[in-house]
């Protein structure tokens, strides 16, 4: 047996299902907050927007923050063309190497690249040619439009060589390396912070761009880590290697998209909702609207725990079902769940212990951490809900199950927390908004625990 095969078959087997959950899940936590890192570092640095900077460029921290925050809107939807590549890809490694067939890994390799950087290329175009509409469409109040559609513009070049970093990191994962995909992302956390911190204010003589300097920081910083995992995966790692360029191959590409377009739809849907959300919130004003993704920043703290334990569940669960074990595929995921809400129980906690403290953090306006308060508690009590969420969907993610995710996200925001946002806001203002909010992503891990429960999820094929 090569030494590549032995190496594969070890991935994940580290002794009990506690220690094989832990070995997936912490450096995948670690790698979300490094990708959570290149927001909350650009939401920092234009939140401390200073004085001088302000005066020069015309705008302060509130219109900077806002402008950031409403531009991610239209970043993350546009994420959802990488999700469906990355997901299918993740999935059908999984199985593969559960199955020790990794040939088969390979050409998923090669299949999920090539649609990547498709959809990369896809982004970037409806990104240059939509800003503004898009902005106009999110109701970006005047002295903000402007700022979100230069971050926008900058930010859309690198989308071909982000959607490679997002796929790469994705079929890494799916063979049971969440290790590499740490490394990478400290890669593209040193640039982004190297470059935004030079830009943001001018540091050394250098230009003071604001939130030009921001949207460059996270250009440049994706665009080289995009470059570095082509580079690893054709250098080869673990049974993964690019050997070759990648051709169109139907069979191939069909079951990447059967498997993972739901979950491209699932996350369409999510965001549009997300987009007809923060237009709600836009018409609070803008120290409203900053207060708002302020604490969606925090937030996406907790969401590292969940995302890595996700991570965990999705590959494991691919991984027992690959070898014909699905009790040890269940297994895999309830012990991800029950890592995961104790991580983000605790984050919760101080969410609602102290928020003031943790606002201070990310932004000095007064006005915006006072708006802040009460949201940011509010979404503390839902947290081992948020868990159920995403450790559950990731199980069944894993699981080739991506049309029940769909559905959820389909139910839930549109039919839960958009209503309620439409008849809290004009009453409760921003903490209406942040009701209707939590009331989703409870629903969100109910319909999700509840879905693994059932079990039917242990008989699809992809």
């Amino acid at each position: 047996m090569s030494t590549r095969v032995q190496q594969a078959r070890t991935f994940v087997k580290v002794g009990d299902e506690r220690k094989k959950v832990l070995a997936l899940a912490l450096p995948a936590v670690g790698e979300q907050f490094l990708n959570l890192l290149v927001g909350l570092v650009d939401t920092f640095l234009v939140g401390h927007l200073a004085s001088s900077s302000a005066a020069q460029l015309g705008y302060g921290s509130a219109q900077a923050l806002a402008a950031v925050g409403i531009s991610g809107y239209v970043v993350w939807a546009v994420t959802t063309l990488f999700i469906a590549t990355a997901v299918g890809a993740t999935a059908l490694i999984a199985r593969s190497t559960g199955a020790g067939q990794f040939a088969e890994s390979n050409s998923v390799v090669r299949q999920a690249l090539l649609l990547g950087a498709l959809m990369g290329l896809v982004g970037m175009v409806v990104i240059v040619l939509l800003a503004q509409p898009m902005m106009y469409l999110l109701g970006a109040p005047p002295d903000v439009l402007p700022l979100a559609v230069s971050y926008l513009r900058i930010t859309s070049f690198s989308m071909i060589l982000a959607a490679l970093l997002f796929v790469g990191t994705a079929v890494l994962r799916g063979a049971g390396d969440t290790r590499t995909p740490l490394y990478l992302m400290g890669v593209v956390n040193v640039l982004n912070m190297i470059v935004a911190w030079l830009l943001v204010n001018g540091q050394f003589g250098l230009p003071v761009l604001g939130v030009r300097g921001s949207a460059w920081g996270a250009a440049i910083a994706r665009s080289v880590g995009g470059v570095l995992v082509l580079a690893i995966l054709v250098r080869g790692r673990g049974t993964l290697r690019l050997d070759r360029l990648p051709r169109p191959d139907r069979v191939m590409l069909r079951r990447l998209v059967a498997v993972g377009l739901p979950s491209c739809g699932e996350q369409l849907a999510f965001q549009l909702a997300l987009m007809v959300y923060a237009g709600f919130i836009t018409k609070l004003g803008t120290v409203a609207f900053a207060a708002h993704n302020t604490v969606l920043n925090i937030e996406s703290v907790s969401f590292l725990p969940g995302a890595g334990f996700a991570t965990a569940a999705t590959t494991l669960v691919g991984q027992g079902l690959g070898a014909s074990d699905p009790k040890q595929a269940r297994r895999s995921g309830n012990e991800a769940f029950f890592q995961g809400v104790i991580f983000m129980t605790l984050m919760g906690a101080l969410f609602i212990a102290v928020p003031h403290w943790m606002l201070s953090l990310m932004v000095s306006d007064p006005e915006v951490i006072a708006a802040g308060v009460t949201p940011l508690r509010i979404v503390g009590v839902i947290q081992p809900l948020l868990a159920a969420s995403f450790v559950f969907s990731g199980a069944l993610r894993g699981a080739g199950d991506t049309r029940f995710p769909l559905w959820i996200k389909l139910f839930s925001p549109w039919l839960l927390r958009l209503p309620l946002a439409w008849f809290l806001i004009p009453i409760l203002g921003l903490t209406g908004a942040w009701i209707a909010l939590s009331s989703d992503l409870a629903m969100q891990g109910v319909l999700a625990w509840l879905r693994f429960r059932t079990g039917r999820w242990e008989h699809i094929r992809i």
